[in-house]
């Protein structure tokens, strides 16, 4: 595996070891429903996650097997996604992610991790190449199929349904509404009944407020903006507890500078 770009590191949030990520672990990991595993060599690659050590966390996953492939593919994703500055490594990564879960799938279908993080995977690979080359390629059907097996297997999963929210946004922006509806399914009102039932299940999250944020300006577009605006400096004044949400306040911030 090439060397990683390293997470940008700040010191003022504290370093994780496993007492402390197992005190922290539900608020964590509240959006995405991962369970608290009781093997160490899972524990301590879920430690590399959190301290923002991507690259150790994704090899320490995949050394594991089966049990360890979540945290790999979510390091990779999550690195792929804010990190990686070559866009062809960052879509081979993706790639590699979505391969391994959909593989996991097959030998555990109930791990609801498995379809989730092909379903980022894809989703996040879809808006690299283009949202509407991905639909004709029939990704965006790909991504649907798999959030709705997260949500059927786990209907606390608040981060799929995030993304089942972003799925109805992106192609309603990007081919309309009629087109959208007709050939993909993608409706406006349930996006945003998706967006709310995140809210709902995640509301005090970096991650649920800069993505709604996001989906609202592309379902309501310029009208959004003012509350489209409070998420986003909502998001950015939460204090992060690890390394994806430095990332995502990151992101936030320049949100609400562009």
């Amino acid at each position: 595996m090439a060397e990683w770009t390293p997470a940008p590191t700040t010191g003022q949030v504290d370093h994780f070891d496993v007492e402390r990520l197992q005190r922290l672990w539900s608020r964590l990991h509240q959006g995405d429903a991962e369970p608290w595993s009781d093997e160490p060599a899972v524990q301590h690659a879920w430690v590399h996650f959190h301290n923002g050590e991507f690259q150790r966390a994704a090899e320490a996953g995949l050394a594991i097997g089966d049990a360890g492939m979540n945290v790999a593919n979510k390091a990779t994703c999550i690195y792929a996604n804010y990190l990686e500055p070559r866009e062809q490594n960052r879509q081979d990564l993706l790639l590699e992610a979505a391969a391994r879960a959909e593989s996991l799938q097959r030998r555990h279908p109930d791990n609801t991790g498995g379809w989730y993080w092909q379903a980022y995977a894809l989703g996040r690979y879809s808006q690299g190449i283009s949202v509407a080359k991905a639909l004709t390629q029939g990704l965006g059907v790909r991504v649907r199929t798999a959030l709705e097996a997260t949500i059927a297997r786990e209907p606390q999963h608040a981060d799929a349904h995030l993304a089942l929210a972003a799925f109805h946004a992106e192609v309603i922006d990007k081919v309309g509404s009629m087109v959208g509806r007709m050939t993909y399914g993608a409706n406006k009102a349930t996006g945003l009944a998706l967006y709310q039932q995140a809210m709902a299940l995640n509301p005090d999250a970096i991650v649920t407020l800069t993505e709604f944020a996001n989906g609202l300006l592309m379902l309501e577009g310029p009208d959004a903006l003012p509350e489209a605006n409070r998420l986003l400096d909502r998001a950015a004044s939460i204090e992060p507890l690890d390394a994806m949400e430095r990332l995502y306040v990151a992101s936030a911030r320049v949100a609400l500078e562009g």
